[in-house]
């Protein structure tokens, strides 16, 4: 499974001492890192690096959720043991833990839409229905889910087909059994590319659906009683 560092944090430490050192947190795991990060210290870097084009949007509200101390460790390995899972049910997919939650991108071989329709193939179909197990057994957790195109054609028709394919990947996991509640939909269009648009191949790996996967009020309530909070 992928990891990666949380991106822009090490200049805050700077500005802020509810950190500890940057190579400590540098070396942590990711649990210890969603321990690290208070709730005020964490809401601040949510908004630093929801600009971030590394982390993204998805990545930034993450990182802005983040409760930190020992409640947020508890979180942490909950987190890290779901994204292992995803990671098992579905390879192709990129699996990233950020602060106290989930990253997951999945790109055009793993939900694929018909050219500029936000129908949900049977493929598509296909590979949703692997992650079903998954999101059942972690049910105390909410999904964001962004959707993203090309810069083919103007900002404000992708702007609508990235919020109607997020739209359809909500709808097609609540009719499958996941209750509706739990998602966020959010249409983000053209901005926030991981490749360049330049070429044909970079224009597929923009076209995407991204989830950030959290704790919701049960979750955080539980591991705050377990942590003696």
């Amino acid at each position: 499974m992928k990891k990666i560092a949380i991106l822009g944090i090490s200049s805050l430490f700077l500005l802020t001492s509810v950190f500890t050192s940057c190579d400590s947190v540098k070396n942590a795991n990711n649990t210890q890192k969603g321990a690290g990060i208070g709730a005020g210290a964490g809401a601040l870097i949510g908004a630093i690096i929801g600009n971030n084009t590394k982390l993204g949007t998805a990545g930034g509200a993450l990182i802005g959720a983040a409760i930190g101390g020992g409640t947020g460790a508890l979180i942490g390995n909950k987190m890290d043991k779901q994204a292992r899972q995803i990671n098992q049910a579905l390879p192709g997919a990129q699996v990233e833990r950020v602060g106290e939650g989930i990253r997951l991108t999945l790109k055009e071989d793993a939900v694929r839409f018909d050219t500029n329709k936000s129908t949900l193939t049977a493929q598509a179909k296909t590979n949703l229905d692997k992650l079903i197990p998954v999101f059942n057994e972690y049910a105390d957790t909410d999904i964001e889910i962004f959707g993203y195109t090309d810069s083919t054609g103007s900002a404000e028709y992708n702007l609508t087909l990235s919020q109607k394919r997020a739209q359809s990947v909500r709808d097609y996991l609540v009719s499958k059994g996941l209750a509706g509640s739990r998602f966020k939909t959010t249409g983000m269009g053209i901005v926030e590319p991981i490749a360049t648009n330049e070429t044909p191949e970079g224009r597929s790996q923009n076209r995407r659906v991204e989830f950030a996967i959290l704790a919701n009020d049960k979750m955080v309530q539980e591991a705050k009683k377990e942590a003696g909070n």
